[in-house]
């Protein structure tokens, strides 16, 4: 991840406010709506920008699920996620990352390994439950 050094401004720290108070994998539409409320002049330019600048700085990690927009978390620490297929609901797992596994590609491949992620893909529980009704 990119260390780049900027400023913390007003429509930076809006959007990092919202983002950790979402409790959730929001979009940057989502986001925008929220920091809309709060600073009404702010363009969904801006908040995209400004949603780059701070997963490149890595003070939010950008989810890119293929075929879905991206969602921003705020916890940058390694963990896992679920994405539901249906709703797209993204969930945290609480289950420690495993880097072992990039010791048996290592040992297996030539790769040099930079990191890893893992991602479910799942129905959700409220997705389940509609699914058998």
């Amino acid at each position: 991840m990119l260390k780049i050094k900027s400023r913390m401004t007003r429509q930076k720290l809006a959007i990092l406010e919202e983002l950790k108070k979402s409790g959730s994998h929001p979009t940057a539409d989502e986001i925008y709506d929220k920091v809309r409320q709060k600073l009404p002049k702010i363009s969904l330019g801006t908040v995209y920008r400004n949603l780059e600048i701070l997963s490149d700085s890595g003070i939010v990690e950008k989810l890119d699920f293929f075929g879905s927009k991206n969602r921003y978390d705020s916890k940058t620490e390694p963990h896992y996620h679920a994405i539901c297929i249906n709703c797209h609901r993204v969930d945290d797992l609480i289950i420690k990352p495993d880097f072992a596994i990039e010791d048996v590609f290592t040992n297996l491949y030539e790769y040099s390994i930079i990191g890893h992620q893992l991602t479910l893909f799942v129905l959700c529980p409220d997705c389940k439950k509609k699914e058998k009704k």
